[in-house]
């Protein structure tokens, strides 16, 4: 006879104990100080087993900084698979300590339709410091009639379980510890040594090292040991040692040397079925043996590691799915590992990098400790729910413009007019001064950067977030002025495809809206873009459409390339536009992506070898596709200018890597010629003329009328 679909429906008899998976590496007790020595705690994990129904039980009434919750997990066993069923969580419940025993009751919140939503956990105590006795848990309904019981022996005093492999590029020098101590801080935070297993052991996480760590050979690379995001992706999927296409308490660090923008750290979120098991951290940006150096480690490992946790960002709490709330100063106040420093604002006194350090308890907030411990299974499982769950659809409202605004930005988005079905989609945004006395931000405006937002409200009515497919922890300040002489800054950004698959895969009118968080926490809203996308009219629009629109094309188009034998059939599909369809306007796109990625070596760090091989680039190939990209875009048509700008300069790349730096200093020339035909801005002209000349420079390629300094 099969299970019962409602796992709190009656059941013939409580389960009985599963063994415990058994994972190596360091382990510290998550509890410190006498309290936790000596008072019989009930905090943790338990667990039944048997046949039908197992559930995994959370209770966290006790011990440090108790969130008052019991949780469980319910899984369906069958021979020997085990599959989720739901989730389920009491918030507040009812706690009675008398007769030798722990009674917690309270009203269930599922994931699914429960018909016995009462819950009563029964626990024995046991003198310290032994562990708790076997947990009995009964469900009935509001009107008292029992459903199922479960018997659940305690687990661990974690209230999760995760194992970490992490690997390093040799060369790079992994975190350690770091002294609470050694610099100053908040009084009330005690001094200890911390690790990032036991900065989550605090939180009540068990972070687990694997033995398959390696360090990884590098001298194939030479001095090349940049990377980009599309090599980060081709080294998870293929060198992951437990990477798989299934949730699992599983996540891979690389410790890298650079990366191409500068980053301390990235979480991979790329839009495939099961996301959030990779991060790297950058050794270059936060090397060093120095306190500040140690500390500034610690920050970033914990705070890449949460990404992968599904943890947001201190002020994006609200663009989850479900919203969750914002701490202080909508989110920016947040005492967090989830916070950037630079950031950091209190409600009152002064804020920044010093005054965040002075106040920093090395602690998660209570709101994301709930959900590291309590959150559903498939919300925080790596492989699972993607970064902000589900398909991030969110409440307009959350765009809407301020009541009052005197942040003295203005965000504008702009388009074409309308776009072929299949066309990869691009906006330009726009942040300009609406005092001309001058305004000081941050320059981060890329989508990927998560200080800028993008809501798109598809045909249907739905609205979604645009996703990107990796997140950029840009943990700097990128401060800009914009006045009179310089009175706005520009960004491209492609948002036809990220983390969730293409968001206009189908004809029709999307409304676009972005929002900017400035320096002073500030939410500038851009007013509604209005994009169109037409219906394909001849069968070669709707075949090319086809190739463009693959989960693998636009995972290659997001990231401008990549030779990972994972995204083949998307290189494939690429190339078949170019050969087969040359001529069609949209294979300007295929033609860019391929001539980027020549354009540039390729790591690839095989699981095998466990040494990084290097492509070297194919100057050849590149100034093949990119010259034609650069014709078809002179005019009207092609590629926008912002991308053009890029692919230009590009261009003159691979012809100074070929030797020819006569042709790289007149492609640069053009370029300033092409923009200038244009009838652009004055500042924008100004804002290229020295893009080209820098770029000159670099390549030894000076521009007519700009050289060399120095």
């Amino acid at each position: 006879m099969s299970a019962p679909t409602d796992p709190t429906a009656p059941a013939p008899s409580p389960g009985t104990a599963a063994p415990e998976q058994h994972l190596t590496g360091e382990v510290p007790a998550p509890e410190t100080g006498p309290a936790a020595r000596e008072a019989p705690l009930t905090r943790g994990r338990y667990r039944s087993g048997g046949q039908g129904h197992l559930l995994e039980l959370r209770v966290d009434v006790d011990g440090v900084r108790p969130q008052h919750r019991v949780s469980g997990d319910f899984f369906t066993t069958a021979g020997e698979t085990v599959s989720y069923t739901g989730s389920f969580v009491v918030d507040s419940p009812a706690v009675d300590v008398s007769g030798g025993q722990v009674v917690i009751t309270g009203t269930g919140a599922f994931t699914f339709t429960a018909a016995a939503s009462q819950v009563r956990v029964s626990i024995p105590l046991r003198p310290a410091p032994e562990p708790p006795g076997e947990a009995t848990v009964r469900f009935s309904t509001p009107g008292g009639r029992p459903g199922a019981a479960y018997l659940c022996p305690f687990v661990s005093p974690y209230f999760r379980s995760v194992l970490l492999e992490q690997d390093s590029v040799a060369g790079t020098v992994p975190f350690t510890s770091y002294d609470t101590a050694s610099l100053p801080g908040p009084a009330a935070a005690p001094p200890r040594e911390l690790t990032v297993v036991r900065a989550y052991a605090e939180a009540g996480i068990e972070l687990q090292l694997s033995a398959a760590a390696d360090v990884i050979a590098a001298d194939a690379a030479g001095t090349d040991l940049v990377w980009d995001d599309a090599e980060l992706h081709n080294a998870m999927v293929r060198h992951f040692s437990l990477h798989a296409d299934a949730p699992q308490w599983r996540v891979w660090m690389l410790l890298a040397s650079a990366h191409v923008g500068g980053y301390r750290g990235i979480m991979f979120d790329y839009g495939d079925a099961c996301q959030r098991q990779g991060a790297a951290v950058f050794h270059d940006a936060v090397k060093g043996s120095t306190p500040q150096a140690l500390r500034a480690q610690l920050r970033t490992y914990v705070h890449e590691l949460g990404h992968a946790f599904n943890l947001l960002h201190s002020w994006q709490k609200n663009l989850a799915d479900p919203p969750r709330p914002l701490g202080p100063n909508n989110g920016f106040g947040d005492l967090s590992w989830m916070n950037y420093v630079q950031h950091y604002r209190p409600l009152s006194g002064a804020g920044g990098e010093a005054a965040y350090w002075a106040a920093f308890p090395f602690q998660f907030t209570d709101d994301e400790l709930v959900h590291l411990r309590h959150g559903h299974h498939r919300d925080v499982v790596m492989g699972a729910n993607p970064f902000g769950r589900g398909a991030a659809e969110i409440s307009p409202e959350l765009f809407d413009e301020p009541v009052e605004d005197r942040s003295g930005l203005a965000l504008e988005l702009r388009a074409k007019d309308a776009f072929e079905f299949g066309e990869p989609v691009v906006v330009e945004l726009k942040l300009r001064t609406t005092d001309l006395r001058g305004r000081t931000t941050h320059g981060h405006l890329h989508p990927a950067t998560d200080f800028t937002h993008v809501a798109i409200t598809r045909p249907s009515g739905r609205t979604v977030l645009y996703r990107p497919v990796m997140r950029h922890c840009v943990d700097d300040t990128a401060e800009v002025r914009l006045d009179a002489d310089d009175p706005a800054i520009y960004r491209s950004a492609y948002i036809g495809h990220g983390a969730d698959g293409h968001y206009f895969a189908e004809p029709g009118e999307y409304r676009v809206r972005a929002q900017y968080l400035a320096a002073d926490g500030s939410r500038i809203v851009s007013p509604v873009l209005s994009v169109r996308v037409r219906h394909p009219v001849a069968r070669a629009d709707q075949e090319v459409a086809e190739l463009m629109l693959g989960e693998q094309a636009g995972t290659l188009l997001s990231l401008l390339g990549s030779d990972s034998p994972a995204l083949a059939a998307g290189n494939d599909a690429l190339c078949e536009v170019i050969t087969r369809y040359g001529g069609h306007p949209l294979a300007v796109y295929a033609r860019m992506v391929r001539g980027v990625n020549a354009e540039r070596g390729f790591k690839d760090l095989a699981a095998d070898a466990r040494r990084l091989t290097v492509r070297p680039p194919d100057a050849e190939e590149s100034i093949r596709q990119l010259s034609a990209v650069a014709e078809a875009s002179a005019g009207d048509g092609g590629v926008d200018n912002i991308t053009l700008n890029m692919v230009m300069r590009r261009l003159a790349s691979a012809q100074a890597k070929k030797g020819d730096l006569e042709r790289a200093s007149g492609t640069l020339d053009r370029m300033v010629r092409t923009f200038e035909a244009k009838r652009l801005r004055p500042a924008v002209l100004e804002r290229i003329r020295r893009q080209a000349a820098a770029a000159g420079e670099e390549l030894g390629a000076p521009v007519s009328g700009h050289r060399p300094t120095g």
